[in-house]
This record gives structure tokens, sequence and C-alpha cells, in this order.
């Protein structure tokens, strides 16, 4: 593999586009090597539809677009980042019991410090912003033993 694979796609703000971002980062990992049916995978796609509905709901229609990157690191590192125009970067919110919204920011954060990962935010130069998620690359580890044929070890 070579030390570094990148893909992006810039989709509009709105909300068809979350599960067009989920469904391109999902096919890029794929082509990668790591595996759909994988807790790993799940894991991305829940990441991506958060990072991409912040994009479409918290940019207040300032924003017409929105791109999503996929980078991977010398088979070691994945990245994926979420960047639109807006300049206001993301808020944690008061997790009130009635609040139906607000955790995004909290579940992307938890999501990725249980995969070893973190989150960052950092501007564009144009004075939007960038998400990222960065979390260690499992495809070669994720992958799950054939319980249907005994242990040689």
């Amino acid at each position: 593999m070579a030390d570094h694979q990148e893909a992006s796609v810039t989709l509009p703000s709105e909300p068809g586009s979350v599960s067009s971002a989920r469904r391109f980062v999902a096919n890029v990992l794929t082509e990668w090597g790591l595996p759909a049916d994988t807790e790993i995978a799940d894991t991305v796609r829940l990441i991506v539809s958060e990072l991409a509905t912040n994009a479409v709901q918290h940019t207040f229609g300032q924003s017409p677009t929105f791109t999503v990157d996929v980078q991977l690191d010398r088979d070691e590192q994945l990245r994926i980042g979420v960047t639109d125009s807006h300049p206001r970067w993301p808020q944690r919110l008061p997790a009130a019991v009635q609040q139906d919204n607000g955790r995004g920011m909290v579940i992307i954060r938890w999501l990725a410090a249980e995969c070893g990962g973190r989150l960052t935010v950092t501007p564009t130069p144009e004075g939007g912003k960038t998400v990222w998620i960065a979390l260690p690359w499992t495809a070669a580890v994720e992958r799950w033993p054939d319980r249907s044929q005994p242990d040689r070890s």
C-alpha cells in the first residue's frame, strides 16, 4: 500500500448529502481494505453521519457545500475531515434531558476516543473550518477469525 492515500468529495449542504457522505467514505474504506461488516466500519459511518449532519444543520445556510476528506497515512492512521465555510466552530452544548439535539460533538468525541482516536478542529484559509477525526488504521487486525476452524496455535 502507498505511504499516503486520499479521496475527497464536495456535496451540497442539504439533508440528502449526509447519506451520500456516509456512502462515499464507506466505499473508499472498503477499497482500502476495511471490511464493511466490522465494528470500526460501523463507527466510522456513524462519525461521518454526525459530522456531515453538523455541516448541513449548523452552518445556517452560510456554507452552500461541505467537503469530506479521507486520508490514510502509512497504513497506520486514518483521518476523516469535514470542511465547511461557516466561521463558527462546533460548540459543546449542555446535554439537557429534554434536549433532542446538540449532542453530536459529544458523541463524535466519545466514539473517536473509544477507537483510540481524537477530534481536532482547524481553520481554513477561507475562514471556515475542518473538523478532523484521526483513528488508528485497523483494517489488518479488524478481521474476525474463522471460528468454524479449530485454533492451531
